[in-house]
């Protein structure tokens, strides 16, 4: 168990004055270098391995000191991106290719002859959510909550929905500022009027939030945090537990449901079968990928379905009155097994669907169908049962493409949304007896032209011979000089793949004579659940060798040369980034850090920490402290040593990766001494990137743009003409 050693408070006093001094006028002017970060140095003891901290103090992050640093080193960073003559253009690049005027629709629901759907349509500056009577027919849509409405200084996002079986009602989860701290709200979706309730804390950048209707829409049952006087004030991120709601009654009257039995870091998700009779709790164990289900079923009470140890992933309700069970035990890339509701045991269940040779990534059971989502390495594709377990067809695209889960609508037609990374995305049509997959009217276009590039998939070898894909957006006739630009990107987490999204701003990069690179190490799902637990927990370091590895092959196969080369990665792709940087720093000579993790042997203090370590691991665990402390890029920077320049990105209001993991990896890469640039860009209007506005996005996606140009030595070149000439459409 750790043991904190402090310091007299005379230091302490000595520490602020220094300080201010240290910092004193540099938020007004960024100066010709950014403000120093005076060291503290704080001993923990792990397991009696003595472990010194400098930088410690800056987890409090409102102490004014540390304040007026951030403010400093933003001010620094952005002298140094708006003294660049070029930003404006790149900017009104990036808008010019992001800002279609085609809509992007996405997160079906379908409730009895309605389609909702949440909707971004650039300038808006966040999605709202809409409905319409056809698929078929735009004309037919009408708004149902638009947040920009609500708050025109676009702050205020949608966290989630979930309309009632009969489409009456919608309720609606509306936080602000990228915290993601939800308050429900319930609206009328024939006339988008708002109902008078109103419940606090149903939503958290914690353990998510949920909510789902009762049969005949009277009611929802819905998650909710402690409030304030419940618990202590540490524990209000925690312990999620489960409430019903009626309309027209008093909230603080709600009575409560479920979840006492459930851990402190409990995560929770709620849907309801298609006959509204019963309700079903997804509980995960923080986010490691441990699933527990709970039922509720017509006339009984609450019963525990599955535990953590039983390996099941996902539960969906079926048409047929039963639950249809997606499951790891003895089974890496998962099967699929059928459990009548009428028996809610696990033992009862039976095989439906065995382990194939594509990991399954979901399903979706209809009336008489089974539409299994299946994962090659980060493309997917749809195989079609019958509920008997016999295969019926194959849905594939003919590209490397994203062909998303099936959402159900009536009898056995469901609605698929694709994309790839050269088209963007639309939903198509998919009926049992289809062999190919029929468009839609909710298809985007975009200004983003890929038609003039190719992509290309590749494998490159880990240290231990294991093929990790990469798949290359490319200019078609690019040759392979090794004098390209090239950006790796990678995230390789949670069983989280890395899948062929459309991103329109990559276009900006591409003109530039960039190539880019997602790889896909493992810590991700890919490959299943093997390639998950490869790098977890005590062994996650092997996520960073994968993509030392990849940016390797990448030089080696006349791509690019170590000087042309950057790395980008976010949340826990952040980590990826530090750790690659900090243990082969040789191999890049820039990186990108958004919003990411540095110290991981404290990380888990703060609330969302200890979510994480059933991913990433925890201090009380002496075999994983050890693997945590052999991997953790804050204590592995080494004092003389060069390492790439740096730009990391944090949002204040980021309630997964708390700010203070990116204050403290950047005065630890400046006190090391290296040449290079560390910038570091702070948003005081955002938080992890969920709920950030489109004008935000827009600054963030100019500065990284910037910034890698700058430090790989490209120089601009502005694109000529028309800049929105030329268009991407759908792949069929």
């Amino acid at each position: 168990m750790p043991r904190r050693l402090g310091s007299t408070a005379l230091s302490a006093l000595l520490f602020l004055c220094l300080f201010n001094s240290a910092v004193a006028g540099t938020a007004k002017s960024a100066g010709p270098e950014p403000p120093k970060a005076p060291k503290h140095p704080m001993v923990d003891t792990y397991w009696g391995e003595k472990v010194t901290d400098d930088y410690q103090y800056m987890e409090n992050v409102s102490d004014p000191p540390v304040a007026k640093w951030v403010k400093g080193q933003n001010a620094y960073t952005r002298a140094w991106l708006d003294g660049h003559p070029e930003r404006k253009a790149i900017l009104d690049r990036i808008v010019a290719l992001t800002h279609s005027e085609s809509p992007r629709y996405y997160s079906v629901t379908y409730q009895n002859g309605l389609y909702f759907f949440m909707k971004d349509q650039p300038p808006k500056q966040q999605p709202s959510l809409v409905v319409l009577t056809s698929v078929s027919d735009v004309a037919s849509e009408r708004p149902v909550v638009d947040p920009n409405t609500i708050d025109p200084t676009g702050g205020t996002s949608i966290d989630f929905y979930s309309a009632s079986l009969d489409g009456k009602y919608v309720a609606v989860s509306l936080s602000k500022g990228g915290s993601e701290d939800g308050t429900l709200y319930f609206y009328e979706t024939a006339t988008g009027r708002r109902l008078d309730e109103v419940i606090p804390r149903v939503n958290g950048g914690t353990a998510g939030g949920s909510a789902t209707w009762n049969a005949d829409g009277s009611g929802v049952y819905y998650t909710r945090y402690p409030r304030e006087g419940e618990r202590p004030a540490a524990d209000l991120p925690f312990y999620l537990q489960i409430y019903f709601h009626k309309l027209g009654t008093q909230v603080s009257a709600d009575p409560y449901v479920l979840g006492k039995e459930f851990p402190k870091i409990a995560e929770i998700q709620l849907s309801t079968s298609p006959d509204g009779r019963s309700i079903l709790a997804d509980v995960f164990n923080g986010d490691g990928g441990e699933h527990s289900y709970w039922l509720l079923a017509p006339g009984a009470a609450w019963t525990q379905v599955t535990r953590f140890e039983d390996g099941i992933v996902q539960g969906k309700f079926g048409m047929d009155d039963a639950l249809y069970l997606l499951s790891r035990a003895g089974a890496p890339r998962r099967k699929i097994l059928r459990l009548p509701l009428s028996t809610p045991t696990l033992s009862a269940a039976k095989v439906l669907v065995p382990e194939t040779e594509n990991a399954i990534e979901g399903y979706t059971p209809t009336a008489s169908r089974l539409y299994v989502t299946e994962m090659i390495g980060g493309p997917t594709q749809i195989r079609v049962y019958d509920l008997s377990g016999n295969a019926m067809g194959l849905v594939t695209m003919s590209e490397i493409s994203l062909v998303g889960q099936a959402a159900r609508t009536t009898g056995d037609d469901v609605l698929v949304r694709s994309q790839s990374y050269t088209h963007p995305p639309a939903y198509y049509r998919l009926g049992p007896n289809d062999t190919q997959l029929k468009p839609t009217a909710l298809a985007q276009s975009s200004p983003a032209d890929f038609s003039d590039c190719e992509v290309r998939r590749v494998f490159a070898p880990a240290d231990d011979g294991t093929k990790l894909p990469i798949n290359i957006i490319i200019k078609k006739g690019a040759k392979l000089d090794g004098q390209s630009p090239t950006l790796l990107y990678g995230y390789g987490s949670y069983g989280i793949s890395e899948q062929p999204y459309f991103q329109p701003d990559l276009k900006a990069w591409i003109e530039q004579g960039g190539i880019y690179a997602d790889a896909s190490v493992r810590g991700g799902g890919e490959f299943g659940e093997e390639w998950h637990q490869a790098a977890r927990l005590g062994t996650k370091k092997v996520s960073m060798d994968d993509f030392a590895a990849c940016a390797r092959y990448l030089v080696r196969e006349g791509y690019t040369k170590k000087e042309r080369l950057a790395i980008e990665g976010g949340s826990a792709g952040g980590l990826l980034v530090y750790g690659t940087v900090v243990h082969y720093p040789d191999v890049m000579e820039a990186a990108i850090a958004h919003v990411g993790y540095g110290d991981v042997l404290r990380t888990e203090l703060a609330p969302n920490g200890e979510f994480n370590t059933t991913e990433f691991g925890t201090v009380k665990d002496s075999v994983q402290f050890r693997g945590m402390y052999g991997y953790s890029p804050y204590h592995h920077v080494k004092n003389g040593k060069t390492y790439p320049s740096i730009l990391a990105l944090t949002g204040v209001n980021d309630p997964r990766v708390p700010s203070w993991d990116t204050y403290k990896m950047v005065a630890r890469l400046q006190a090391s001494g290296s040449p290079n640039k560390v910038l570091m860009r702070v948003s005081y209007d955002s938080g992890h990137g969920i709920g950030t506005a489109l004008s935000e996005r827009d600054q963030q996606q100019a500065d990284a743009l910037l910034f890698l140009l700058d430090r790989l030595g490209v120089k601009y070149q502005p694109i000529q003409g028309k800049q929105s000439a030329g268009k991407s459409g759908p792949s069929l």
